[in-house]
């Protein structure tokens, strides 16, 4: 809040009056990172798309200093936060459908209906487990590969449900 503060140029007690606390001013933060007039790639491919899609999360991950991982260190702190980040992935999750859904009107992938979280889930995490988790150094081949591992097991069938399962 104090950085905060100073970055302004006001007082420390009118950042606190405006949100009382960090959780506050967080969630300030987060909903307006998803007001952010953001695109999902349209590379004319899923591989590529996807390819796109990691390297804008490489990128803001290994940003010094990154915004995402600050968010995501401070959610564990505030409930506040916690609830925005939450409904901000959300958001560009929904958002990110349209890659698989253009993926199958070009026919990459199977008929029957992907479970497009899923599919986005496992392109994206290998670059949040390298660079969060195990802090590694920013791989330039890692988008690539985490996206074509992800459309082989989509194209095999890893991410079909059928329509029974409620899905």
């Amino acid at each position: 809040m104090e950085g905060v503060a100073t970055r302004a140029g006001v007082h420390r007690a009118t950042v606190y009056r405006r949100w009382r606390d960090v959780g506050g001013l967080l969630v300030d933060v987060i909903d307006a990172a998803g007001e952010i007039d953001w695109q999902p790639p349209d590379t004319g491919s899923l591989r590529g798309d996807l390819t796109a899609l990691n390297q804008e999360i490489q990128e803001a991950l290994v940003l010094q200093p990154s915004f995402a991982i600050a968010l995501m260190a401070a959610s564990f702190h505030s409930e506040q936060a916690a609830r925005a980040q939450t409904r901000l992935w959300t958001d560009r999750y929904t958002q990110c459908e349209l890659l698989v859904e253009r993926a199958v009107e070009r026919g990459e992938l199977p008929a029957q209906h992907t479970d497009a979280r899923s599919l986005l889930i496992a392109a994206t995490a290998p670059l949040y487990h390298q660079l969060v988790l195990l802090r590694a150094d920013p791989d330039p081949r890692l988008p690539g590969r985490a996206a074509e591992a992800a459309v082989l097991a989509a194209a095999a069938g890893a991410f079909s449900v059928r329509r029974e399962e409620g899905v």
